[in-house]
């Protein structure tokens, strides 16, 4: 017998949620990334954001434990069972204070940057000025993804316990779910590919902004890549010639 949410897709009921991984290593990303940047790109003493933020990491990763069955394969049932489903108000506000403290790293990096390249203080070396730009330009997207994740449709626990039925971005699955899997719903790979895509193209590509907040987001992150492209790259020509 059939049951009622058989033509139902994933991402309209209640699933086991997605797991942790992804976002948990783009975390880690973006607070390497931190190190690799000059040392003014961050307050001092400049450890104090990447330690805070390396603290509310691990304090996330252990509200989801990981329970490794017997006979299964110990990789497979690390991304099968670190899933999101708990909606408790402090593990949200704890990864919304993290996201935000990425957040502050990003903005107070690319303002020393911009001012950089200004004033003329940066350094003259064009591998230098790309690199940092490029370091920049990447934790600009890291954490844009991060925001449209953390918020579509109330986040990955709301979105795994079907409490939101509107999205905030339109996926192409969504609008032909006969192209895509039954079990398909949006992962934290399809944010970050959607703010790769909005801080290169400048615009929307193939995920429709439909909410207000998600449209000025968008907004706010492809007008911060076009500066940082406009300034670095033109700076790093200047140089050469």
């Amino acid at each position: 017998m059939s049951s009622p949410d058989d033509d139902v897709p994933a991402w309209q009921r209640r699933t086991d949620g997605e797991s942790r991984i992804m976002a948990t290593a783009a975390v880690i990303v973006l607070i390497g990334l931190q190190f690799v940047l000059p040392r003014n790109f961050l307050p001092d003493p400049m450890w104090v954001l990447p330690a805070l933020e390396t603290l509310l990491l691990v304090v996330l990763v252990i509200a989801t434990p990981v329970r490794i069955p017997r006979n299964e394969k110990w990789l497979r049932a690390i991304v099968n069972s670190a899933r999101i489903t708990r909606e408790d108000k402090w593990l949200r506000v704890a990864g919304l204070v993290l996201i935000g403290l990425l957040s502050l790293a990003t903005v107070w990096s690319a303002d020393r940057l911009v001012l950089g390249l200004i004033d003329g203080t940066l350094s003259d070396d064009p591998a230098r000025l790309l690199g940092s730009g490029g370091a920049v330009w990447l934790t600009n997207v890291g954490v844009f993804a991060l925001w449209y994740w953390e918020f579509d449709r109330g986040g990955p626990a709301a979105r795994a316990n079907a409490r939101k039925p509107l999205p905030d971005f339109l996926f192409v699955q969504m609008q032909n779910p006969e192209l895509a899997p039954r079990e398909w719903e949006p992962e934290f790979v399809d944010y970050l590919y959607l703010s790769f895509t909005n801080a290169t193209a400048f615009s929307p590509t193939d995920v429709m902004p439909m909410s207000r907040w998600a449209k000025a987001a968008m907004m706010l992150q492809s007008a911060v890549s076009l500066i940082l492209v406009v300034l670095v790259i033109a700076r790093a020509i200047n140089v050469l010639k």
